[in-house]
């Protein structure tokens, strides 16, 4: 358990608190499990990557996770939300990335971390296979894994996203991401202390989607022991999109097909990303749904996304002074994570654990156009020797004191009233976060009803310290050393 808070600050805003560490989850068939009570692991989740991938660069600026002071607002925010999981699409593993991943683990938060980035030689090049799955290339994404593999509450890895994105790319890449889930996973089990997931986010593309998940969940010659089988699917799902449209239930947004399509699944399954924009303000009245009778087969969601960007996915808004403010969406999709059963969720399927994965064989594909060959590539030149001995001087995570509890950035509510006393609330070391059923509001009077700034935030724009948080951060810079 963590210390008392009050025993430690002694009325002090700024106070010297452990960081408690979460426990591992880890895939056992069909779910995911805390590896000390195995409770099921239901995903609660955001997307969480401002600017998106289009400003990522490597610099901090665009890295979601080595910001500490944005990571704290951010994480109070998240936690009064209800989530107990992020996802970061692009991350600098050359950053220290200890503050904001172990301000995310005292509040029960864990972390899905996609290993590729848009920077030239850093993902898989669906044009151009070949060239691009290189060992130059693995260096890239073990470094990832040494980054962040080391975190408890990194849950997994993502090799690839949305790779397969069209018919003809269902030809030509499942090969290679079954390579890439083989390489990262024979670093893992080499280099780190415990075993982490990898899997594959794939696009929702009707014509090769139940060949995807075929392809990458069977058993190359029927081996258990066969590292290239993905030990996760997610699925980036639109096809629910609100109380006025004509998706808004079952089977008209294609729910029930999902559920046929994977009920036999023996990998976990679940939305890498959802939350349909085309009725707004969103509603998010699929959340019901996804946790009710859809736990049956799927592991939950990861919302798209958490900060608002020019595609008008975002729960809150953030602006170019520091400040942040709720969006109408964050209100609603609370009030319907409040209205779930946690216990009911964490309990156990025992038939989903049960159910055996197949030997990959070419009669299991069922589109002509898709890939049917299991003869992967060979690691390329270079990468067994990264493999066998690490990378040269990785950047190894590890969780660091968390030194302050209190957000000093000026955040507002939908309505544009300051939110009083946001903080974030450690967590004993047993516990993940989970909606606690109030909602998130500020308190309105003539001086806190106002509009926090009169720009946002763009998509690459830099983030400037406004007079609301200069003191604060002054204060705040001798206990954020990592």
């Amino acid at each position: 358990m963590l210390p008392p808070l009050n025993s430690l600050c002694a009325g002090f805003l700024l106070c010297a608190t452990l960081t408690a560490a979460v426990q591992n989850v880890k895939v056992q068939g069909a779910n995911f499990v805390n590896n000390v009570t195995s409770n099921r692991f239901q995903i609660i989740g955001v997307a969480y990557q401002p600017g998106g991938s289009d400003a990522f660069g490597a610099t901090s600026a665009t890295d979601p996770l080595s910001n500490g002071t944005s990571c704290l607002r951010d994480a109070a925010l998240m936690q009064q939300l209800g989530i107990n999981t992020i996802r970061v699409y692009n991350v600098d593993p050359t950053l220290n990335h200890d503050m904001c991943a172990s301000i995310f683990n005292a509040v029960g938060i864990y972390m899905f971390i996609d290993v590729n980035s848009p920077l030239p030689l850093q993902s898989l090049d669906p044009g151009n296979l070949v060239t691009s799955y290189s060992s130059t290339y693995l260096s890239h994404v073990f470094s990832v894994v040494e980054a962040f593999g080391p975190y408890p509450n990194t849950l997994a890895f993502i090799s690839a996203n949305e790779v397969m994105n069209t018919v003809a790319t269902g030809q030509t890449a499942p090969p290679y991401i079954r390579a890439v889930t083989r390489d990262l996973k024979d670093y893992i089990s080499k280099h780190m202390s415990r075993q982490i997931p990898v899997g594959y986010s794939a696009a929702d593309v009707s014509q090769i989607l139940t060949d995807s998940w075929t392809y990458l969940s069977c058993y190359i010659n029927g081996e258990s022991s066969d590292l290239s089988r993905s030990d996760f699917f997610g699925l980036n799902s639109y096809s629910w999109c609100g109380p006025t449209s004509l998706t808004a239930n079952y089977d008209a947004s294609g729910y029930n097909t999902i559920i046929s399509t994977f009920g036999n699944t023996s990998i976990p399954v679940f939305f890498s990303e959802y939350g349909c924009n085309q009725v707004k303000p969103r509603v998010f009245d699929e959340v019901p749904v996804l946790y009710g009778n859809m736990t049956s087969v799927l592991s939950g969601g990861l919302v798209y996304e958490y900060y608002e960007e020019d595609n008008n996915y975002g729960l809150v808004w953030l602006y170019d002074n520091g400040t942040a403010q709720l969006r109408n969406d964050y209100n609603a999709l609370q009030t319907q994570y409040n209205t779930l059963d946690v216990k009911a969720l964490q309990s156990m399927d025992s038939s989903a654990t049960s159910v055996q994965s197949q030997k990959c064989s070419s009669s299991l594909i069922s589109s002509s156009g898709f890939n049917t060959s299991f003869t992967l590539p060979a690691v390329p030149s270079g990468g067994q020797t990264l493999i066998d001995n690490g990378i040269s001087n990785p950047n190894q995570g590890k969780l660091v004191s968390v030194a302050t509890t209190t957000v000093a950035d000026m955040v507002y509510d939908a309505n544009g009233n300051v939110i009083k006393n946001l903080a974030v609330k450690p967590l004993a070391d047993d516990e993940s976060n989970t909606p606690n059923g109030s909602n998130t509001s500020g308190q309105s009077s003539s001086t806190t009803a106002a509009t926090p700034s009169p720009t946002k935030k763009g998509a690459a724009g830099h983030k400037e310290i406004g007079v609301h948080g200069l003191f604060a951060l002054l204060a705040l810079s001798f206990f954020l050393q990592f």
